[in-house]
């Protein structure tokens, strides 16, 4: 017969629960441990990079560039990584060119370049030297607004305005490009010389400047206006 004890030893079916919860409890200390090591060492930096390296490249050294910009030449001292959107805002003053995105999905940033599209945040400013840059302060000529810009006024191409100057240097370009006979997804024969000036051409044509207004019949519409002057 076991005689009664006073001392505090458990049963051992309690001792064995309660070594299984102290055994659970070190596991997820474990593992907590585990993972703030792992975070922190993702966030060392890369064994063998220089620590002062991005201050290296932040302190590449502005370059002349001589830009054309609407015919006029602009001396610029510009750091090898501005974008075109950037020098002609910040530096050369021409805040018409608007930024939306700063990604090239909006075509707030349109300019023309020798004639052509090009979204002005997704080129370098030193790449284009020599070249004739057009933004919307260029469109109109002596004073008087082109008829693009008129047909936008006269079709309320717009709402809030922000979108227009991209959407009206693409319009030129888009019709220069129909009256060369540039075929587009849109055209029912690439192959042709001839584009026919209809809608779903203008529609395609535009269709990377974005309007969120969604003016974009009456965009149709004024672009379709002014292509059959």
């Amino acid at each position: 017969m076991r005689t009664p004890t006073m001392s505090n030893e458990l049963p051992p079916d309690e001792a064995a629960g309660n070594g299984s919860d102290d055994a659970l409890a070190l596991s997820r200390r474990g593992f907590l441990q585990t993972a703030v090591a792992a975070a922190a060492v993702v966030h060392l930096p890369q064994a063998g990079a220089a620590p002062d390296a991005p201050a290296a490249a932040a302190s590449v050294p502005p370059r002349p560039v001589t830009l054309d910009i609407n015919g006029k030449a602009y001396a610029l001292m510009l750091e090898p990584r501005v974008s075109l959107l950037d020098a002609l805002r910040e530096y050369a003053g021409m805040t018409g060119t608007k930024k939306g995105c700063d990604r090239g999905q909006c075509g707030a940033c349109t300019v023309l370049v020798n004639g052509r599209r090009v979204n002005a945040c997704l080129t370098l400013a030193v790449m284009h030297e020599g070249d004739r840059i057009t933004t919307i302060e260029g469109i109109a000529q002596g004073g008087q607004l082109a008829p693009i810009q008129s047909a936008f006024i006269e079709h309320d191409a717009f709402q809030c305005g922000y979108c227009t100057p991209g959407q009206i240097c693409s319009a030129v370009a888009c019709m220069d490009e129909m009256r060369a006979g540039t075929a587009s997804a849109a055209s029912a024969d690439v192959r042709a010389k001839v584009v026919m000036f209809g809608d779903d051409e203008i529609r395609e044509r535009m269709s990377g400047n974005l309007c969120r207004c969604g003016a974009y019949n009456n965009i149709v519409a004024a672009v379709r206006a002014t292509a059959k002057v």
